[in-house]
């Protein structure tokens, strides 16, 4: 067991940090290529990452571990908006003036519900996972044409800021890019065998490994860049952070994994997992979006959604104790 809690320890320090390597390598290799500040804020950085729950759960599908792949893509949104943005909220309110960001809102809260729809049977078949990979294509072409149409969006001032901050040569970028790819699959490897065995070793569920451990750890990068963030006052960044992840996770990552391995998963998926992101997506949409002028998310709601999420985590404890 010693060992299988050192590959989890190993597995979750190299996830991070070649996480942010190779956030850092692409984004900087995107504007040596020319492309726009608001562009690499909503795709490449959301790409990025989100780019651990990608590597982890295709890893987990492929390797026949469907409820730790379906696990760490929910648990990850869960964890995004109720520990991340609550955490970063407490620190500072967040102030959603981007106004690609508000159309953003709405988007992920429809995409949630096609989620939740899609679970409602307990399957994600591979015609699941396509219509979640067509419909992310479809996401990412109107993010695409935004980015362009935008000449004028605070997510973009706010990322050219960081960009210029965070300047490097193309090599260096490039570098960073292939070393961050390459030691995101190493450590998801070592991070899932860690995960199974312990999960095996207590008796606890691949799920419940998914939605508490490995969806913390792999949220990991999007926490530090949205404190990093409010820290600088780049709201918008924070936000994006969280919003552009979830995205990703709900289509791609779940895509991804469920066209390698159609995934089948208990009633409880539905009934506590689905439902618990439905309801924390619908609150950011409500604090978020701001309805009669800029968005905010203050620091009592930022406090609520922390407290969600430190009741769901004691929920899924005691769930697993009485697996155990």
């Amino acid at each position: 067991m010693i060992p299988a809690f050192l590959a989890l320890i190993v597995g979750l320090a190299l996830l991070v940090w070649s996480a942010n390597r190779f956030v850092e390598g692409s984004a900087a290799a995107a504007r040596h290529f020319g492309m726009s500040p608001l562009l690499i804020g909503m795709v490449i950085v959301g790409f990025g990452t989100s780019a651990p729950e990608m590597m982890v759960s295709a890893i987990a599908a492929s390797q026949g571990n469907p409820e730790i792949a379906l696990g760490n893509a929910y648990g990850s949104n869960i964890t995004n908006i109720a520990l991340i943005l609550g955490l970063t909220a407490l620190i500072s309110p967040i102030a959603v003036q981007s106004q690609v960001l508000r159309k953003e809102l709405p988007i992920l809260a429809v995409i949630t519900g096609l989620a939740a729809w899609q679970l409602w049977d307990g399957v994600i078949t591979r015609m699941d996972a396509l219509v979640l990979l067509v419909v992310f294509s479809g996401v990412m072409g109107w993010t695409i044409w935004q980015g362009t149409k935008k000449k004028s969006d605070t997510l973009g001032m706010e990322m050219e800021q960081e960009l210029e901050h965070q300047a490097m040569p193309l090599r260096q970028a490039m570098t960073w890019l292939i070393i961050g790819l390459l030691l995101l699959i190493i450590s998801s490897r070592i991070l899932i065998w860690g995960a199974v065995e312990i999960a095996h070793g207590f008796g606890v569920s691949d799920l419940i490994i998914g939605l508490t451990i490995i969806a913390v750890g792999t949220s990991l990068p999007e926490l530090a860049s949205s404190i990093i963030a409010i820290r600088k006052k780049e709201h918008d960044i924070a936000l994006g952070n969280v919003l552009g992840s979830n995205l990703f996770n709900t289509l791609a990552v779940v895509g991804i994994a469920g066209i390698i391995q159609p995934m089948s998963v208990g009633p409880e998926v539905f009934s506590r997992d689905i439902l618990v992101m439905s309801a924390l997506t619908l609150s950011l949409f409500v604090f978020g979006y701001g309805f009669k002028g800029f968005g905010r998310i203050n620091r009592f709601e930022g406090a609520t959604l922390l407290a969600c999420y430190i009741g769901y985590m004691a929920y899924l404890a005691n769930t697993a104790l009485g697996q155990y």
